[in-house]
């Protein structure tokens, strides 16, 4: 099948469902197979010229989760769209966390039906794309977003590869400026919610009356305008709560059951909203602390943490401080345009010396501290005074007189036309006599 925008596969047991799909897709440019038959259609599936598998979740045989199931066995990579009636939205959310790309409620729109299967086929190509490249193209941009080559860092990269196209929760604990958001990005970024939003908060701001809304929305019964919250802006990509401890414990049961039941009830609402989202929280260095401290719900923290990646402060990985500092140099000379100076031997000697307490928002000040003001490099030692200098002159004189007398005192003594007792003194003062 060749096709500019997509091939797809449609699998829906209602002939004309099948058949208006079909042509709707192939006058928006898709090229499209119809089957009514899911048996057969995966029996004659050609999975390399295939970009996307749209299936009915209710049929007889095979329902779409079997369907599904039955692909990713096959190849892990394709994205399946279910198509669910109303009362089907629960079964298809939890089949997103399955592998699923997305769903859409029955009767959906057909400009709608197209976005999705657009961002399907963008998914797909990418991603074979990055098999063309293969692992060594992973590594490569895992080494260019985690630079370093201390043993966390290496075991971090490891973490990322086996954990980014997972639908599992995470936990990043560290202490502040370790990096936390950054690696939180990197698993959204190289995982199969790519294309998907990416939505960062920290839960320090979600404090008030209005931090309910904020995270969960807003419904027009509740006297508001009606808005989406973070949970929502964040599905089918990933949401980030940083400092996940410092959210109130009434929110942080609310989120546990938004994670449970796969929906979200908006401040004022009555119908629950079908959300897909992957969250990556971070917390401090000791997250067991806080639960124990009552400020982390226990059941939270137990989710979170079957997949948790801790985060080293610089102090321990300080074979990474100069390549940090030269990247973190770089990146501030390009976004101030300026030529990024050579590091020397003293500049990598004060970063060995220093811990680092600020982590990496600190290294950061101090690059832009040496790009905005270099220190001046340092002048050459004085001269010694003149006796130093002549006292050297002089037993330079002596060393080479001995030297030519084979060791002899009276014949070096003789050659400098000095007492010998004096060029005894002499040897004894400067240390020229070989015991």
């Amino acid at each position: 099948m060749q096709g500019n925008r997509g091939r797809i596969i449609f699998i829906d047991d209602e002939a004309g469902l099948c058949e208006a799909a079909g042509d709707w897709l192939e006058a928006s440019g898709f090229v499209v197979r119809t089957f009514t038959d899911p048996v057969a259609a995966l029996a004659g599936l050609d999975l390399p010229g295939c970009d996307c598998v749209v299936t009915d979740l209710r049929m007889p045989g095979l329902d779409g989760q079997q369907v599904l199931d039955a692909l990713r066995l096959r190849d892990p990579d394709l994205p399946v769209v279910l198509l669910s009636g109303h009362a089907d939205v629960p079964v298809a959310v939890a089949a997103m966390r399955t592998g699923a790309h997305d769903f859409l409620e029955k009767p959906y729109r057909a400009e709608h039906l197209v976005e999705v299967l657009d961002n399907a086929v963008a998914l797909r190509r990418a991603r074979r794309q990055a098999r063309a490249g293969g692992p060594a193209l992973m590594s490569e941009r895992l080494e260019a977003r985690l630079p370093g080559s201390s043993a966390q860092v290496r075991y971090l990269r490891q973490r990322v590869r086996a954990l980014a196209d997972l639908p599992v929760d995470l936990m990043l604990s560290g202490e502040p400026g370790t990096g936390r958001l950054a690696l939180a990005r990197c698993l959204h970024d190289l995982g199969r919610r790519a294309r998907k939003p990416f939505v960062a908060l920290d839960a320090h701001a979600l404090t008030g009356p209005g931090a309910e809304a904020e995270l969960f929305g807003l419904d027009r019964g509740s006297g508001g305008a009606g808005r989406a919250g973070r949970v929502e802006q964040a599905s089918g990509g990933t949401l980030y709560i940083a400092s996940i401890e410092a959210l109130p414990l009434a929110l942080q049961a609310r989120l546990m059951a938004v994670l449970r039941e796969g929906e979200v009830m908006r401040s004022g609402g009555l119908t629950p909203r079908p959300v897909d989202l992957r969250l990556i929280a971070g917390t401090g260095p000791e997250p067991q602390r806080a639960v124990a401290e009552g400020r982390l719900r226990a059941d939270l923290f137990h989710h979170l943490s079957a997949a948790a990646l801790p985060l080293p402060p610089l102090r321990h990985r300080r074979e990474d401080l100069a390549e940090l500092f030269a990247a973190c140099l770089l990146e501030a000379a390009r976004r101030l345009g300026l030529p990024a100076p050579d590091l020397r031997a003293a500049d990598l000697d004060r970063l060995m010396a220093h811990d680092w307490p600020g982590n990496l928002p600190e290294l950061r000040a101090a690059a832009q501290r040496l790009l905005l003001a270099p220190e001046p490099a340092p002048l050459p030692d004085p001269a010694p005074p003149l006796p130093e200098r002549l006292a050297a002159i002089e037993a330079a004189m002596i060393a080479s007189a001995l030297a030519e007398a084979g060791g002899v005192a009276a014949q070096a003594a003789e050659r400098l036309g000095l007492p010998r007792r004096t060029l005894n003194e002499k040897i004894a003062r400067y240390g020229l006599r070989d015991d």
